[in-house]
């Protein structure tokens, strides 16, 4: 949950909001954590919200028995890839490395072109403040593309977050890569 109360409370927000504005939630399908707040809250406003979650961790990570829909995979690849097909757009909360692993791979996903959706960080409490500026010094030093770096939403609000997801339009200089025959 984080140490400050303001990440379940942001957490409990976007999940309500998206409920709200008839957006549905797709998730590693724990009933703990942050995305346990965000699927509960979802739910509580009447959400859609689907988990995903392999059967070795069903157990270990408390997987939530509430949901619109628990699907039940073989691997933690299943998973991410399930996860990635099922959704329209990537939401980062404060976390930690599995978070920043799940982020940073659907944004090279992006960035390859493999998806066109959008990536994007709710900043609660400035959490993303530090990786920000890393972002931006890898754009400096030359290592990440400002146009790459853009494909990076990010917002303190889960409402404008929202709406700047809503809003998303890949750019035209985005590659698609598609499957050879």
């Amino acid at each position: 949950m984080g140490a400050r109360p303001e990440y379940a409370t942001a957490a409990r927000h976007l999940g309500k909001l998206a409920a709200e504005r008839g957006i549905g939630i797709v998730y590693g399908g724990a009933s703990v954590g942050l995305m346990g707040v965000v699927a509960d809250a979802a739910l509580a406003a009447g959400g859609e919200v689907i988990g995903v979650i392999p059967r070795a961790m069903v157990d270990r990570e408390i997987a939530h028995r509430g949901l619109t829909d628990l699907r039940i995979v073989t691997s933690m690849h299943e998973r991410k890839a399930t996860m990635a097909e099922l959704s329209d757009g990537f939401i980062a909360l404060p976390g930690g490395i599995g978070t920043l692993e799940e982020l940073f791979e659907v944004w090279t996903w992006a960035q390859l072109g493999l998806h066109r959706k959008p990536v994007s960080l709710l900043d609660v409490a400035d959490f993303y403040k530090p990786l920000a500026w890393f972002l931006d010094q890898s754009v400096n030093e030359k290592f990440l593309k400002t146009a790459n770096r853009a494909m990076l939403l990010t917002e303190s609000d889960a409402g404008a977050l929202l709406d700047l997801i809503s809003a998303y339009r890949p750019s035209e200089t985005t590659p698609t890569l598609r499957a050879s025959s």
